[in-house]
């Protein structure tokens, strides 16, 4: 470690609506020395003091005692500060925080910067891509044209009220609204039922037959959805999923629309054949259980999708080209 102390380094952080991920690594390529994880970090739904604990958090994580003053570029990609939109307040309250928990590492970078979520994202594909197009479908979902290295049109990421089609949020309320619907007789028997009563009541077995039984089972049901924050409903997508696997046709169904709306989100970015479609997030990035689907829907624009696991390591090459 004390050879490394030597070498300038970079940080790169990702911030995304569910956690922050820090990476500190070499400037000129080579190893990555440490990587640390926080809380949430969208920039523009996380107050400035909880957004600086989770910042810090993280790069205490990625930076050992003692490295903090070899860095010489940081680079953050942030939920919320993209230059997209209505730029200005996301971004300068990431670059504060930033600078706050940088210093609480012992690093003072002679170069600081901050994108968007889905430019460290596209970032991460093969060879650090400069321009294409990129979909993140995680806790919410967005995509992004991006030019010479920043989003310059977006579609969706509208967050959970208006948008975020194809989401795990998406999802998980969509699971519930098929339970709902069965239970009251509006919608088809599914498999969703059971594990869905069992995560959100603790309630094992077999449905009650009768219509009183019932409606005290959907009551409880949306007393539990309107008790926590709506966003926490992704948590239920892994349960659609296994549901598919296991052969319901109403999950099934759902992975499909999912599938139909992110596509959709794509074809409204102009997308032009052969350009480069980086995907990331628990839905898209690899083994992710959209990604197939995505696959077979944008083979007709002519694009064929790059899988990332999150945007740290575009966010690390982004930094190194600031050194």
């Amino acid at each position: 470690m004390s050879e490394s102390i030597s070498r300038p380094l970079v940080i790169g952080v990702d911030a995304g609506g569910t956690r922050v991920r820090a990476r500190l690594a070499e400037a000129r390529g080579g190893a990555v020395l440490g990587e640390g994880t926080g809380g949430p970090g969208n920039a523009m739904s996380v107050e400035r003091d909880a957004l600086t604990r989770h910042l810090t958090a993280a790069l205490t994580g990625a930076v050992p005692p003692g490295l903090g003053g070899t860095v010489t570029a940081v680079v953050g990609g942030f939920a919320g500060g993209s230059t997209v939109g209505a730029p200005g307040k996301g971004r300068s309250l990431a670059l504060r925080c930033l600078a706050e928990a940088l210093a609480a590492v012992g690093a003072a970078p002679a170069v600081l910067d901050v994108y968007g979520d889905v430019d460290v994202a596209f970032a991460s594909g093969r060879g650090v891509p400069a321009d294409g197009l990129v979909v993140i479908a995680g806790t919410g979902a967005v995509a992004a044209r991006v030019a010479d290295r920043r989003s310059v049109r977006s579609a969706d990421g509208d967050g959970w009220l208006l948008g975020d089609a194809g989401s795990g949020f998406w999802l998980g309320r969509e699971a519930l609204v098929a339970v709902l619907r069965a239970l009251d007789g509006r919608g088809p028997r599914t498999a969703l039922a059971e594990p869905l009563l069992a995560h959100c009541l603790g309630r094992r077995g077999e449905l009650p037959e009768s219509w009183a039984g019932r409606r005290s089972l959907r009551e409880a049901l949306i007393g539990h959805a309107f008790t926590e924050h709506p966003v926490r409903l992704a948590a239920l997508s892994p349960f659609v999923v296994a549901a598919e696997e296991a052969g319901d046709e109403v999950a099934r169904g759902m992975l499909d629309r999912a599938a139909d709306e992110l596509a959709a989100t794509v074809g409204a970015l102009a997308p032009i054949p052969g350009e480069p479609l980086v995907t990331s997030g628990g839905l898209l990035g690899p083994r992710g259980p959209l990604l197939e689907r995505l696959t077979v829907r944008t083979r007709a624009l002519g694009l064929r999708p790059e899988p990332v696991t999150d945007g740290a390591a575009g966010a690390v090459e982004l930094a190194r080209l600031l050194t």
